[in-house]
């Protein structure tokens, strides 16, 4: 008997892309996940997967992705904790998972967040799929926290950027783990104070992963970071080579991943 696989989709906002590619090799290869776990932009296509969608569809929509389908400023961005609203963004993810239920998906899922009241990491698993998700990649200062449970939720990233703990104790045998941003790589310029905020959250960002990789290495059993360069996790158009960058990492480790769940 095959032993079961579990998939943790790492953050990376445009890089995320590459999550799309990766799983689209892995179905060609007959690969499937029991289980996956997400991290912001990793849980966005992770959901969409364990809800039935193919990457073939995801790949669609995402070339498709306007600015204008996102961006959604709000009036008051001190006050309301972040610069833009969910309303565009929650429409768009409604329409994706048809306001699922977790229980409702073909495969189980989760994902995770950051509860600012409790300065904890939640590990979401029930309820809606929706409010997960956006909560799961809610960055901060750019979108508003969402509101679940009594929690002030943002960015899974901010203390989890690829959960192989929790997709471990969901119940796979085999883990693999897919980090789209990798190592902190140089940038040329910083221009204004959000690209500030944002290039110092990317440093400390880099540097916490890599010391909770070394620890968590008893919870995976493959780690694979697909070869993009520096594009900019930060960018809304589509860039063909990210997804390419994740399809390329797939076709390479799906006999590697097979074996491992032959052991």
């Amino acid at each position: 008997m095959k032993k079961t696989l579990g998939l943790a989709l790492g953050a990376g906002g445009a890089r995320g892309i590459a999550h799309i590619g990766f799983l689209q090799a892995l179905d060609e290869a007959g690969i499937r996940p029991s289980f996956v776990a997400g991290s912001s932009m990793g849980s966005i296509v992770g959901a969409c997967y364990c809800k039935g969608m193919k990457p073939a569809e995801m790949l669609d929509i995402v070339r498709e992705l306007k600015p204008s389908d996102i961006v959604n400023l709000g009036i008051s961005p001190i006050t309301k904790l972040g610069l833009m609203k969910w309303t565009k963004v929650r429409r768009m993810m409604s329409d994706f998972l048809e306001n699922s239920d977790f229980s409702d998906l073909s495969i189980p899922f989760c994902c995770v967040a950051v509860d600012l009241i409790s300065g904890r990491l939640a590990e979401l698993s029930s309820g809606s799929v929706v409010d997960a998700v956006l909560a799961s990649g809610s960055i901060p200062t750019v979108f508003r926290p969402v509101e679940r449970e009594g929690m002030l939720l943002i960015d899974g990233g901010v203390l989890c950027r690829v959960p192989v703990k929790q997709v471990k104790k969901m119940g796979a045998d085999v883990v693999v783990a897919v980090d789209v941003l990798g190592k902190c790589r140089p940038v040329e310029k910083v221009n204004n104070v959000v690209s500030l905020i944002m290039r110092t959250y990317d440093i400390m960002d880099a540097y916490k992963t890599a010391t909770q990789k070394r620890g968590l290495r008893r919870y995976y059993d493959l780690w694979l970071e697909p070869e993009m360069g520096n594009v900019n996790q930060y960018r809304v158009k589509f860039d063909q080579s990210v997804y390419d960058a994740g399809y390329v990492c797939g076709l390479r480790n799906a006999e590697k991943i097979a074996a491992l769940l032959e052991r």
